[in-house]
């Protein structure tokens, strides 16, 4: 008898190790059509979704739990005075362009991104990497980075978009059509307007994997547009931007599987500060007592969503619940709007910029104005739809605007407001010396004390108003096995996704 079951056992364990067959193909729907493929050079995050440990490699990344694991390091180390990481390299990578990958290139890399002259780097964010005085390659394999002062969150900083790699010889002009990288998918064309193309690596360092033969992005930010596609087999996932109320559709349909996991976005409806009247706190604290957050939830997003008060999801280290902070008080914002100086004779009017290809920040913007407006005569706000190329060019660049939504999807983006050439303009000293001693912290515990203080402080100066956490909400055909159904990493792994036959 005890043969027979060993028999059955062997076969069950065989029945896993085949169970993820191979081959195949996934169209997934995202939002937006990037201007490039970049993410050191250009922003948004649909960039990050395609190509984040699908095309695009770092030292570090964070998986789909949010935890910070090897990816071109096969491991590191840290000095006791927290000045001092030393990476260790996987040996035997190659880029997709047949190149090999060492420690020049991430020694080039990283001097690249630290490097002040944006214009002369190409390089997004040099303020990420500023506390660094020194990345060194004592040989081929090892790469040592030596900072001016501690950093807690360095490593962090490492498993970001901005902290991807490249081969150091290519082209950065080259790159923003077609990066090129190191992980499991090959950029392999990008059709305007339409879709980006990522075929299989046949030389990935990880043996059996991907499992799919490739996957298309295809552009598509109508959510009606999206659940058609979606039934009539032209899609296969419609990945973390399903309407709510086609959630509801798909949930009755047993062709399909709908998710709703953690995520990181924080739907911020963000002011100008370095536009009048948004520097003075009571016109900020009336448009945010304004706001019926619980009413956005429930109307905008059918339920799906998490009210909070500041730049913190509810799923992050050291978060601080500040969801009643400046409740619904309209008769209060009147008030506070008239100290200000506003009334029906002298209104205060503005005009609230919207990004047309992002339905959930569309439809909550669009809500939370028609709150607003009800206020009466001394509050007049009117909307402008643009497209996101221009909203980044507009809004996000040159700070062109009066008050905006977008969704901040990033973890850990709070110390966005340390720095007052952000978007928003928001400059206050206070801010950034409790962000700083967050990062200095000798222990979580002081760390997360000084980032919970900075929570607050946020909520007390009514920064923006911070609507709440947004669902990673999508939809994928029932044969799809190992969909990452969180969004608690930048990307769509899709690496170990695997159709089911």
């Amino acid at each position: 008898m005890w043969r027979r079951w060993l028999f059955v056992g062997l076969v069950a364990l065989l029945g896993l190790g085949l169970a993820q067959n191979r081959g195949g193909t996934l169209t997934i729907a995202i939002q937006t059509e990037p201007a490039a493929w970049d993410p050191t050079q250009v922003a948004g995050a649909d960039i990050s979704r395609v190509v984040y440990d699908n095309v695009l490699q770092g030292l570090v990344k964070r998986n789909a739990k949010g935890e910070i694991v090897p990816a071109l390091a096969e491991r590191w180390t840290i000095s006791n005075s927290g000045l001092t990481y030393t990476f260790n390299l996987r040996r035997g990578v190659k880029f997709h362009d047949g190149s090999d990958f060492t420690a020049a290139d991430v020694v080039a890399k990283f001097n690249r991104a630290r490097n002040p002259d944006t214009k002369a780097s190409g390089h997004l964010r040099p303020d990420l990497y500023k506390d660094i005085s020194a990345v060194t390659a004592p040989n081929p394999y090892t790469v040592v980075f030596t900072l001016r002062q501690p950093n807690n969150d360095f490593l962090f900083i490492l498993s970001r978009p901005e902290s991807l790699i490249t081969p150091s010889g290519a082209k950065l002009e080259d790159l923003r059509a077609k990066p090129i990288g190191t992980g499991p998918f090959r950029f392999a064309a990008w059709e305007r307007g339409v879709a980006v193309r990522l075929e299989r690596n046949p030389s990935y360092y990880i043996p059996n994997l991907p499992y799919l033969d490739g996957v298309n992005f295809r552009f598509l930010g109508d959510g009606d547009a999206q659940l058609a596609g979606l039934r009539a087999g032209d899609l296969d996932v419609i990945a973390y931007s399903l309407l709510p109320e086609n959630a509801q559709v798909l949930s009755r349909d047993n062709r399909f599987k709908v998710f709703s996991g953690s995520g990181t976005a924080e739907a911020v409806a963000g002011f100008n500060h370095s536009r009048p009247p948004f520097n003075d706190v009571r016109v900020r604290r009336a448009i945010t007592l304004a706001t019926n957050k619980d009413e956005l939830i429930q109307g905008a997003m059918l339920g799906y969503g998490t009210k909070i008060g500041s730049m913190r999801s509810p799923g992050e280290a050291c978060y601080v619940d500040l969801s009643n902070f400046n409740p619904y008080n309209p008769d209060e914002a009147r008030k506070l709007l008239a100290e200000a100086g506003f009334t029906a004779q002298n209104p205060l009017k503005f005009t609230y910029t919207l990004a047309a290809e992002f339905p959930y920040e569309r439809r909550i913007g669009e809500a939370m104005v028609a709150q607003l407006n009800k206020l009466g005569p001394m509050l007049q706000v009117g909307i402008q739809v643009v497209d996101f190329n221009t909203w980044i060019q507009r809004v996000f660049t040159n700070a062109d605007y009066a008050m905006t939504i977008i969704g901040h999807v990033e973890a850990n983006d709070i110390g966005n407001w340390a720095n007052p050439k952000y978007y928003w303009r928001y400059n206050n000293p206070r801010f950034q010396q409790l962000f700083t001693a967050y990062l200095r912290a000798p222990n979580m515990q002081k760390a997360c004390e000084n980032l919970a203080a900075a929570q607050r402080l946020l909520a007390e100066d009514a920064a923006a108003v911070f609507t709440m956490s947004l669902p990673a909400l999508g939809a994928y055909r029932a044969n799809i096995q190992n969909w990452p159904g969180s969004s608690l990493s930048p990307g769509i792994a899709v690496a170990e996704v695997w159709l089911q036959k």
